[in-house]
């Protein structure tokens, strides 16, 4: 059961601080971090005052900001924000730069504009696609947001598959997975046709 733990305001102005660091508000951390609105108010904007958080709220705050709920816990704030500087660094800056330059459409301007850090967090294969994307001039209909939230969702449900892949529930993932990919897969494709 997952029952409230007390969080102590120095974790708490921890979370508070490192989510300033990030540059988010409280909406983006919220939806980043999967928590309630007023859940992710109470921390940010009163992080000094009393807090009775659930494992699973440190946690979600924890995986939010890239650390583990130990080194959230210990490690002195110094430590954490060199960690969360690490973290938000372009994987591949070459990529991040090229996606600014070679960006045309102002949709895809303006998205990269407004939202800094989720751009920061493509792969450069993501950045590939991202730039097709836009040569197909299809923006309008479908939405630069929307496309990178497909590429952030399937990069979380990757992430997750890997950590399943490691567990006992292999066996149950090979077969889910065959089944979906028989289903999907074109008919032309399949053996024997």
């Amino acid at each position: 059961m997952d029952t409230p733990v007390d969080l102590p305001s120095d974790l708490a102005m921890k979370i508070a601080r490192l989510v300033e660091e990030r540059g988010w508000n409280q909406e983006e951390f919220a939806r980043i971090a999967r928590l309630n609105r007023h859940t992710v108010r109470g921390i940010l904007i009163n992080p000094e005052g009393p807090h009775r958080l659930r494992n699973a709220t440190v946690s979600a705050c924890a995986r939010a900001l890239g650390l583990t709920v130990n080194d959230l816990r210990t490690l002195p704030l110094e430590k954490l924000l060199a960690r969360v500087n690490e973290a938000t660094r372009p994987r591949d800056q070459d990529s991040l730069r090229r996606l600014f330059d070679r960006a045309t459409l102002p949709e895809l301007i303006g998205w990269l504009e407004r939202h800094p850090d989720r751009a920061r967090s493509l792969s450069a294969d993501e950045i590939e696609e991202l730039l097709a994307f836009e040569a197909t001039g299809i923006h309008g209909a479908f939405g630069v947001d929307a496309f990178v939230q497909r590429l952030e969702r399937r990069r979380e449900l990757v992430r997750r598959v890997g950590v399943i892949a490691g567990t006992e529930y292999l066996e149950v993932l090979e077969k889910l997975v065959q089944l979906m990919f028989e289903k999907v897969q074109p008919q032309r494709e399949r053996p024997g046709s």
